[in-house]
């Protein structure tokens, strides 16, 4: 039990010292003449790609292929993020398409094409006694998948007459920051592996260390720039109270359906818990390298953290409440 509580508490403050980036983006905002003495963004964009070339190093190809066979679970988990996420967002498309909640609505459909999380996806489902092996397959190819997913069901509504993106550039972005390094850390796998293993722990806080210098960039940017100024508080009202129905909507379909498939238990954790998360990794660095404008970025990235934040802390409730009747049972 005392191990549990100490993960949650690393989630915990991994979630306060995103808040603490917000707040310094506003104190002491990132400037440009900065850069004379450290260039941010340069060292986010190698970064980026360090973060990818390490989720190739830590893909475990064996354990994959050897779950292949669960493929109804795998499946209905890829089309709850990929196709059920977008669709219960695009619903609203007709009401908002020509008023000026059109960009707080692709804010949130931003969120709806993300993949699933890896890290926390695997110890929820771990918590609460469900699959983990089928866990870790789905979080691993979600990501993968979300790399061609993400920027394909973003182009129907982002186009580059409009400005905000240049084809081309996403290609190039998408292939020197995510697609190369995978691939770099797959050929390196073999050698590398037990070295990523052995030094796990150092990775995770890198990884959060990027996630947290794009937050901090981003909202010294808007702040700089004003632009919460513009955005209305009924603007966050509605972002949060359509992450949450869109979190519960989803789990209770994916739960409907797991169901009248028959599945096991543990298969039902796995499907609800990994099929309703969205990868605030891939949240921070899709908003960097599909050319979302500047002026924008902070709005894509807000519905993005505050679905992460909600999404840990009621789905750690959640896993320690399945584990406790699990236990009763």
């Amino acid at each position: 039990m005392k191990l549990k509580a100490i993960k949650l508490d690393k989630q915990n403050i991994f979630l306060l010292l995103l808040i603490l980036m917000v707040v310094a983006g506003k104190i002491i905002p990132f400037r440009d003449d900065y850069n004379r003495y450290f260039n941010l963004s340069g060292f986010i964009d190698w970064g980026i790609a360090a973060i990818f070339l390490l989720y190739g190093l830590k893909l475990n190809i064996k354990e994959i292929i050897k779950d292949i066979s669960n493929w109804k679970l795998h499946l209905l988990v890829q089309s709850g993020t990929f196709i059920l996420f977008p669709l219960l967002v695009f619903l609203f498309y007709g009401f908002v398409k020509d008023t000026s909640y059109y960009v707080t609505w692709l804010s949130i459909f931003f969120l709806a094409c993300l993949p699933s999380t890896v890290s926390s996806s695997v110890v929820m489902v771990s918590i609460a006694k469900g699959n983990v092996t089928s866990a870790i397959f789905n979080a691993s190819i979600s990501g993968i998948i979300g790399i061609v997913m993400t920027p394909l069901l973003m182009s129907f509504f982002v186009h580059p007459d409009q400005g905000n993106i240049n084809n081309s550039e996403i290609i190039l972005q998408l292939l020197l920051k995510v697609m190369l390094p995978i691939i770099l850390g797959l050929l390196l796998n073999p050698i590398l592996k037990n070295l990523v293993i052995k030094y796990s722990k150092i990775i995770a806080e890198f990884d959060k260390m990027i996630i947290l210098l794009i937050v901090y960039e981003s909202f010294s940017e808007a702040f700089s720039q004003h632009v919460f100024a513009s955005v209305s508080p009924i603007v966050f009202i509605i972002i949060a109270l359509s992450i949450i129905t869109l979190f519960f909507s989803v789990y209770e379909i994916l739960k409907f359906i797991s169901k009248k498939l028959h599945f096991k238990r543990e298969d039902v954790i796995t499907a609800t818990f990994c099929g309703s998360k969205k990868s605030l990794v891939h949240g921070s660095l899709f908003v960097m390298v599909l050319g979302i404008a500047e002026d924008q970025k902070v709005l894509f990235l807000l519905p993005v953290m505050m679905y992460h934040s909600f999404q840990l802390f009621y789905v750690s409730w959640l896993a320690n409440r399945i584990e406790k009747k699990s236990q009763l049972a």
